[in-house]
């Protein structure tokens, strides 16, 4: 069970909950802070003092007061009228994680929501209901209004209760009207009250909710593209000396040494490296510390900036001690959308790289003696196209990458009548960088692949030759799911597998 309070919500959290169903619970500081921030809101509707977003409408209409008889219906307005995103829906686990994160956001303190708005989000993860919200319509700024709308109007309601205005949902996977799904997993739809409907959908949630999951996927991929270098660099014959901890040092930065440490770990014991006595290799393998290492340098960066922001309150006004109401920007997603732009260059790079040493093992010129293509067969060549396709689609990966990676978080336009003159495209910024990540775990996964193919040849041309400890593992791992194949052969479900294997981290254990 993880009890949330607003202030200790990790990145694994987020992924435990949102992938694995993880039960979620109200910590009782977090439920202290709800009732005290509620009582903060209690007493200013009692002085009934213009207050943004609690009693004035809002953006442009922030001027026009809202009599105390109609703050329900601003709340309910605000939820219909904001719920225009489109597109393909996101995965659920982007959706639950959003529902989390916008619940530990409400439980910080300072939102001035019911406990019950909280308790609700909190159960529908309990009991698998996950609205069904568009990914397109966000400027990450003032948050993510339309996405977290969607996701409302499957919660909340108004008194004619009308299951046309409820969204959709998907209850224990079969998808039904918001409304229908909240009945059948036994939960009570909300009225929303004075502020509720802007302290929900005020904030960077579902960008920094893409960002959480971007990055645990990030982390095991740095982890295991180091795994593919080392049997790149068994396959290739290269040189461990650049790879020495003097080199590393002599530079200082920790991702660079990082890497560079876990190299000589895997090919620990390993008679291949070196064994072509190349003075050095190419920027590929010599430089991989490098680079590989800035992305880790990058990632350990910006998962600060997204462990703060999923622990952050974001909405606006704020409600402080004694019935201080602050209006502010918490709700403005550059530090996700800039962060988000950052991991997606950094993982880019790293695909980049991989695919460098995959054309290297394939090219018959530069892979230190292997066939071309890594064809087997003797006379094939021709006949066989070997693995020249597997790189091309890597090729492919790698350039929408480069496309993806350009900056989002530089592009604004204005909004809301000029009040909201400098956007921060978060949403989209994170949404880029989740494709770079998956497009490079293909790239990965075909690095594998392919290092594997090149390793077999190689242990046919010296039969006395040992693998490295760890990339002897590694390669005993893949073969384990894919058996090695001489001749051509439909190469695309076998590096599917090995996709998934990577995905699901079982090589980032090495």
């Amino acid at each position: 069970m993880i009890e949330i309070d607003g202030h200790h919500l990790t990145i694994p959290d987020v992924e435990a909950v949102a992938r694995r169903n993880e039960p979620v619970s109200l910590s009782t500081a977090g439920r202290e802070a709800i009732l005290r921030s509620r009582s903060w809101l209690e007493q200013i509707l009692r002085e009934d003092k213009p207050v943004y977003g609690i009693n004035t409408g809002f953006g442009i209409f922030a001027e026009q007061r809202i009599k105390p008889e109609a703050r329900d219906r601003l709340s309910r307005n605000l939820i219909l009228s904001h719920a225009v995103a489109t597109g393909t829906p996101f995965p659920d686990d982007i959706v639950r994680a959003a529902m989390l994160i916008r619940a530990n956001t409400l439980t910080r303190g300072h939102s001035g929501v019911r406990i019950e708005v909280v308790q609700t989000l909190l159960e529908m993860l309990n009991r698998n209901v996950v609205p069904i919200v568009p990914e397109q319509g966000s400027l990450g700024s003032s948050g993510d209004l339309a996405l977290l709308s969607h996701l409302a109007l499957v919660f909340t309601t108004d008194a004619e209760d009308r299951a046309e205005e409820s969204g959709w949902a998907r209850f224990n996977g079969e998808v039904m009207r918001g409304k229908d799904a909240m009945q059948a997993a036994g939960l009570e739809r909300l009225v929303l009250g004075a502020k509720e409907g802007l302290a929900i959908n005020n904030g960077a949630t579902f960008s920094a909710a893409i960002a959480a999951l971007t990055l645990y996927d990030a982390e095991n991929l740095l982890r295991t593209v180091e795994v593919a270098l080392a049997m790149s660099l068994e396959a290739i014959m290269g040189c461990i000396e650049a790879f020495d901890a003097r080199i590393q040092a002599a530079r200082g930065h920790p991702g660079q040494e990082r890497v560079a440490e876990h190299i000589r770990h895997l090919t620990a014991g390993s008679t291949l490296v070196g064994r072509a006595q190349r003075v050095q290799d190419a920027y590929s393998l010599r430089c991989a510390p490098q680079v590989q290492g800035t992305a880790w340098d990058t990632f350990e960066f910006v998962s600060r900036i997204i462990e703060r922001e999923i622990n952050a309150a974001t909405d606006n006004p704020l409600l402080f001690e004694g019935g201080t109401v602050l209006s502010g920007g918490n709700f403005h997603g550059e530090p996700v959308g800039m962060a988000m732009d950052f991991l997606g260059i950094a993982m880019a790079e790293v695909a980049a790289i991989s695919e460098r040493r995959i054309f290297r093992l394939t090219d018959g010129k530069l892979n230190g003696g292997l066939p071309p293509m890594l064809v087997d067969l003797p006379d094939a060549a021709g006949l066989n196209s070997g693995l020249m396709m597997p790189q091309y689609t890597a090729a492919s990966l790698v350039l929408e990458n480069q496309t993806l990676a350009h900056p989002d978080s530089v592009h604004s336009l204005p909004t809301s009548g000029e009040q909201e003159d400098h956007n921060a495209n978060a949403t989209t910024a994170a949404r880029h960088a989740r494709q770079i990540v998956l497009n490079t775990a293909h790239v990965i996964a075909i690095e594998l692949y392919t290092a594997a193919r090149a390793l077999d040849l190689r242990l046919r041309q010296y039969p006395d030759a040992r693998l490295g400890k760890g990339t002897r593992e590694a390669y005993s791992l893949l073969r384990e799911y894919v058996p090695y194949q001489a001749g051509d052969a439909w190469w695309g479900p076998e590096i599917e597998k090995v996709r998934i294997l990577v995905q699901e981290g079982l090589f980032a254990q090495f």
